[in-house]
């Protein structure tokens, strides 16, 4: 089963999208600490398109949608943006910069990477599409 919201691009609907993640998973055995995984991942890949590529641009929108496949949860996040964003492509930050230069983000893909077995990204047609996931022990 599919399930998926629509939001617009404003910063406070990341609680939104929050919940329906945490929902959609807690319809499954899964542990909270995966759960909060799962959602931390999902909720920053979401915040940096609303925050950098939609500029919190109320008349834009994302689609977040969780399906399971087998033993894994996969996340897709929609959305129509130019310039893309392609994680794939993303350059991570030496960690000894972010500390010694105390910036207040720059972390938050690296989690992601950390967090996820999987990262797919394609462009189709306007739109641009993350593909996420995680393979559990159910």
């Amino acid at each position: 089963m599919i399930h998926s919201i629509r939001i617009s691009c404003l910063k406070n609907n990341l609680c939104r999208v929050r919940n329906f993640v945490e929902g959609a998973l807690k319809q499954h055995a899964i542990s909270p600490i995966d759960i909060n995984l799962m959602v931390l991942a999902v909720d920053e890949l979401c915040a940096n398109l609303i925050i950098h590529s939609h500029k919190c641009n109320p008349k834009e929108d994302i689609e977040v949608s969780v399906r399971k496949k087998d033993n894994q949860f996969v996340f897709e996040i929609k959305d129509e943006s130019v310039p893309s964003f392609d994680l794939l492509s993303y350059k991570e930050p030496d960690m000894k910069d972010i500390i010694a230069n105390k910036r207040g983000g720059g972390i938050g893909l690296i989690l992601v990477k950390k967090i996820m077995d999987e990262i797919q990204y394609e462009r189709n047609g306007s739109a641009n599409i993350c593909r996420v996931s995680k393979r559990l022990a159910l």
